[in-house]
């Protein structure tokens, strides 16, 4: 069997079956920006030919994409008449491009999952492989691609943490957690933080702090929230690392002995808080989390779904603190979006809880094959490109010096903080009050600023993260050293439009 694939900007028939290189047409020869070196390597069986992509305008297409978008497209988090989405042509490494030729370096990762960049060719081929060999089959049945995921996952989690149950995704993830959690203590509330965010599903949307979860919020979902840590903006008036953590974990155990330890199932957390804004947390605060799940015998959930697989510089976030929870969630960097696929890491006494009692759980596509061998794929070349190494290294010598030279040029900048390709500049008004740059949670005319130190970003071929009053950078963990000097360089003229509504 022989396959094409051909990636450009426009579909050209007569390129289908144009071979990739005349020296060697049997073979798959790429270099995207962000790797180090060319992948050349030998092709699965069958011949799958990926094609360099160069940008190519054609307004014409682009018309057409934008017309069908918006006559039958209905768009997540938003008012449809209010959304103007930009026509994506194609995409390549750290770039992507549109319609009309302008191309842009994504320091969004998506939405924080390309870990390894768009179309690395090795990921490519292992999809068009397994669609090939079996593209889809029962959740029910041993199949290699997912025995294979979950082994090579099992192998790099924390701890026991050795039974896999695969989900399509992040939210789905947390509420197998939840439930399982439930399930194993007979107990029905859960514990999360204010500042986090956890999914949109119906127990994961309860479960997030930020304002999306208002509209959804059932009130009866057995979610408490309390104050987790976060130094710049204290609930506790701390004026130490030391001090908010100790103070946040007495909040804590003050909030589990008011709810009543009994009633507690679990409590969950972002290791390091995503789109809430990438707080990393104090020393000893996630020790001390565990240290009181182990007192009240409460199931600790660690989220995982974003600052996973390479994002901080390790394979997760909870390397860096020499903590186990008893469950984890995964998703977006563990096959780099290529297909939707999540999960949750199971510990082995929660995992004997269904031993021999049925879990009351399931999906139609868990573990589908072919987003369990895009997981397969992405996690041997993460481990032969040395792609987490690359981001942490990325990490301590350009992102994070860069954006500390940038906060002491711009008085916007209120704050820098982060790890590995996981970052985030605090945007404020005024820099003794801490003010932010705009409300929480503005709209219309009050996010003026940030919609203008948005549109002077990309103006400059930067794609940014923006979330309220911060603008997050979150590169793939691939990204080169040049790259990411580039991002800094757009960055630092947006930010002197932020400058401009400073006191």
């Amino acid at each position: 069997m022989t396959a094409h694939y051909v990636s450009m900007l426009s579909f050209r028939q007569d390129a289908v079956n144009e071979p990739l290189s005349a020296a060697k047409p049997d073979r798959l020869s790429w270099k995207a920006p962000g790797h180090r070196q060319d992948a050349d390597v030998a092709p699965p069986p069958g011949t799958f030919t990926l094609r360099r992509m160069t940008p190519q305008p054609n307004p014409q297409v682009g018309a057409a994409v934008k017309a069908a978008d918006r006559a039958h497209v209905f768009h997540s988090w938003s008012a449809q008449e209010l959304i103007d989405p930009l026509a994506v042509a194609g995409a390549e490494g750290s770039y992507f491009w549109d319609y009309e030729g302008k191309r842009y370096l994504d320091f969004t990762s998506g939405l924080v999952f390309t870990n390894i960049g768009y179309q690395h060719p090795k990921v490519v081929a292992a999809i068009q492989e397994q669609a090939a060999t079996l593209s889809t089959f029962a959740p029910a049945f041993a199949v290699e691609a997912r025995s294979e995921a979950a082994r090579l996952i099992a192998e790099r989690t924390p701890g026991d943490l050795d039974k896999i149950f695969f989900t399509n995704g992040g939210a789905e993830a947390v509420e197998n957690a939840t439930r399982m959690a439930r399930l194993h203590t007979g107990r029905p509330k859960v514990l999360s933080a204010y500042r986090s965010y956890h999914g949109a599903t119906s127990t994961a949307i309860n479960l997030t702090g930020d304002p999306r979860r208002w509209p959804n919020d059932s009130g009866a979902a057995g979610v408490v929230h309390f104050w987790a840590p976060f130094l710049y903006r204290s609930p506790f008036h701390s004026d130490s690392e030391q001090q908010e953590c100790e103070r946040a974990l007495q909040h804590l155990e003050d909030t589990i002995a008011f709810e009543g330890p009994g009633t507690v199932a679990a409590i969950i957390l972002e290791t390091i808080p995503g789109t809430a804004g990438i707080m990393t947390p104090p020393p000893g605060y996630l020790a001390g989390v565990r240290a009181l799940c182990d007192r009240y015998g409460i199931i600790f959930i660690l989220d995982e779904v974003m600052a996973g697989f390479g994002r901080t510089g390790k394979w997760f976030a909870a390397d860096h603190y020499d903590v186990t929870p008893d469950l984890m969630t995964f998703a977006k960097g563990v096959n780099s979006g290529y297909v939707p696929l999540g999960g949750v890491a199971i510990s082995s006494a929660i995992a004997e809880t269904f031993a021999r009692r049925p879990y009351p759980g399931g999906l139609t596509y868990s573990g589908h094959p072919l987003a369990c061998a895009a997981a397969v794929a992405t996690i041997n070349v993460m481990e032969e490109e040395g792609i987490v190494e690359q981001a942490a290294r990325i990490g301590e010598t350009v992102l994070g010096p860069g954006l500390r030279e940038l906060a002491a040029r711009h008085p916007s900048v209120g704050e820098v903080r982060g790890t590995g390709v996981f970052w985030a500049l605090e945007l404020v008004k005024d820099r003794e009050t801490r003010e932010p740059l705009v409300p929480y949670n503005a709209a219309g005319e009050a996010n003026g600023p940030m919609v203008a130190f948005g549109a002077a970003a990309k103006a400059r071929g930067l794609w940014p993260f923006i979330n309220m009053n911060r603008t997050h950078v979150v590169p793939p963990c691939n990204v080169s050293e040049g790259e990411a000097k580039e991002g800094l360089a757009a960055l630092d003229e947006a930010l002197s439009v932020a400058d401009e509504y400073t006191v």
